[in-house]
């Protein structure tokens, strides 16, 4: 690293919690000389080195690829899932988004249905359990088909890759009031329900997974579209609307 890069120092206001049971505290950690070309998860690296050194608890949080694409890495920055800047996921989050001297507040995911495990980890399981409920298509297409002899148009291809790239992060659920999860259950059925694939269990799943959904202890979406702002892909929120159609249609019994 050059030696011409400014450091900045920092305070790190951080939620520590020995287990799901144990009360928890928000516990102050300097971050000294800290370069802006580090990611936030480096930098949170540097100051667990630091705490380790001193023979203390490093702080416990979640990473996997680093490269926002598996959406492990959640955390709330400063009120904010991920942190500033839209697009980004927190390992893709860079220190020059801050100041020096700033102050930085940093907390798990706050829902009843992603229980702490440790400091600034959350149990994500229930996004599995949803997927397992019905995002999935259990039809047999037998082997691979030639690439052309199952026509998709272009625009039903974007559709939805659109809704695909989710990457049940679960900031959405983070930022709502309510701790609704109705965006990454409407970006999975999305994807499937307007592909051919899809569509012969199209009814069948959104029924299921709404309903695991509510199961799990998710709360209700009531149009606040904090969701669609803080997404690391972008989701449009119109996909929630996808949703709601299909299940109206399912418990109508429409096809």
């Amino acid at each position: 690293m050059s030696e011409g890069v400014k450091r900045i120092n920092l305070t790190l206001v951080v939620w520590r919690q020995a287990h799901g049971r144990a009360p928890g505290r928000m516990a102050a950690y300097p971050a000294q000389g800290i370069s802006p070309d580090m990611s936030f998860l480096e930098m949170l690296d540097v100051v667990n080195d630091q705490l380790a050194l001193k023979g203390e608890d490093p702080i416990a949080f979640e990473s996997d690829c680093r490269e926002g694409i598996c959406g492990a890495c959640g955390l709330m920055i400063n009120g904010v899932p991920h942190g500033p800047g839209r697009g980004t996921t927190t390992c893709q989050l860079y220190m020059r988004s801050f100041k020096d001297g700033d102050i930085i507040h940093i907390e798990p995911w706050r829902a009843a249905a992603f229980p702490v495990v440790k400091d600034l980890v959350v149990d994500r399981s229930a996004f599995d359990r949803i997927m397992q409920a019905g995002g999935y298509t259990s039809v047999n297409t037998g082997s691979a088909p030639d690439g052309n002899a199952l026509l998709v148009p272009q625009e039903t291809a974007e559709e939805a890759m659109d809704a695909a790239v989710c990457i049940g992060c679960g900031a959405c659920v983070a930022s709502c009031r309510n701790a609704s999860a109705r965006l990454f259950v409407a970006a999975k059925i999305k994807h499937l329900g307007v592909l051919p694939q899809g569509r012969p269990e199209r009814g069948r799943r959104v029924m299921m997974m709404v309903e695991a959904m509510d199961r799990e202890g998710f709360g209700n979406c009531t149009n606040e579209y904090e969701c669609e702002a803080v997404c690391p892909k972008e989701i449009s929120a119109a996909h929630i609307a996808f949703l709601n159609r299909d299940y109206l249609r399912a418990r109508l019994g429409k096809k």
